[in-house]
């Protein structure tokens, strides 16, 4: 009887430190069931969006347990160094998929060569990584953001001669460089409209949008028509200075990414509109990529991607954005996007219901 209960002892720890050897520590990380792999993936930031926490890490989540794979998320939090050691630390784990959203195409493109001399393949989430090494990218057409975005200043400026600045992205980021392009596809074209001023915004930062967008009003002397701003973020820096100037509203604003704060300046009408790039189908795109890969399968693409730096085109997923003004806020929360309840909050409650929000 002894024996018999020693033996029952000896099994029930074995089991123990097996399950234990499951986890690696790390909180972000998870074990899916069943899967031969892991994917670790590596969010550049949290502040210039708000979706890479609030959506695009949820929704990988979601869709890593949905296909029963293990996966490790997490956030270089603007820093390349971070990003570094997170991949190192993902590399060193066991990763057979790396899905990176770099900060910037040198620290990611070193990160993509550390992986593939590893055996380990690569997938560029929503940034494309010049000169890097990635198997797949998987992104929204970025040109055609740009474009959805000068089709928007041009809807809200109309015909009339206007003077047009233009607040772009990171300089350091390529997606910021493909917005910009398709802005000038669109707005170059029409030859009532004139370029006063133009500058990209380091780090996507709204403080320093702000700055950059103040000093562009004093030297046009206030006669500034359009601001083609490349995020919701740069876009509420714009306002804040127009609305110091009494301009609010009076001057046709852009923006992206359909942000609560983007939203409800629309509303207010002090935005006049914003893209809207659905995260969980990029999130879902992004998933299905890795597990096919883990799976040693050929990923499904519908274009390609083309990297001036590496000289290559890179098999791509291309997903379509979508230009939201006032009178379809209400896709983006019948999409979950952002929350009914906290866009038509206080004074937003009214403009809700005009918008067709209930």
């Amino acid at each position: 009887m002894r024996k018999g209960i020693l033996s029952l002892l000896a099994v029930t720890t074995a089991a123990a430190l097996s399950l234990t050897a499951c986890g690696d520590g790390d909180s972000d990380s998870k074990s899916g069931s069943g899967s031969k792999g892991k994917v670790g993936v590596i969010l550049p930031d949290t502040t210039s969006s708000v979706r890479y926490e609030s959506f695009d890490r949820p929704y990988l989540e979601q869709a890593f347990k949905a296909a029963g794979v293990a996966y490790d998320i997490q956030n270089a939090e603007g820093s390349t160094q971070r990003f570094q050691t997170i991949a190192d630390q993902m590399l060193t784990s066991g990763v057979t998929v790396l899905v990176v959203d770099g900060i910037d195409s040198n620290s990611a493109a070193a990160v993509q060569r550390k992986a593939q001399a590893q055996g380990v393949k690569t997938i560029d989430y929503d940034r494309l990584t010049l000169g890097g090494v990635a198997d797949y990218y998987v992104s929204f057409d970025n040109v055609k953001v740009g474009e959805e975005l000068g089709k928007g200043l041009q809807k809200c400026l109309g015909d009339k001669s206007a003077n047009i600045a233009y607040l772009n992205g990171a300089p350091t980021d390529n997606n910021a460089t493909l917005f910009a392009k398709g802005a000038h596809n669109v707005l170059d074209q029409a030859s009532t409209y004139k370029k006063v001023a133009e500058q990209p915004v380091p780090d996507w930062k709204a403080e320093k949008a702000a700055t950059i967008f103040e000093q562009m009003w004093t030297e046009q002397h206030g006669k500034i028509d359009g601001v083609l701003a490349a995020n919701d973020g740069i876009g509420n820096a714009v306002i804040s200075i127009l609305k110091k100037n009494k301009q609010a509203g009076k001057v046709a604003v852009t923006g992206q990414d359909a942000t609560l704060q983007g939203l409800q300046n629309i509303l207010d009408e002090t935005q006049c509109m914003t893209v809207y790039k659905p995260v969980k189908q990029e999130a879902d795109a992004a998933a299905k990529l890795a597990v096919s890969l883990i799976k040693g399968e050929k990923g499904e693409t519908n274009g390609t991607t083309n990297d001036p730096e590496g000289k290559r085109d890179v098999p791509s997923v291309l997903l379509t954005p979508i230009g939201v003004y006032k009178d379809n806020v209400k896709q983006v929360t019948d999409d979950g996007f952002v929350k009914k309840e906290d866009l038509c909050k206080g004074s937003f409650a009214a403009k809700c219901k005009t918008a067709g929000i209930q």
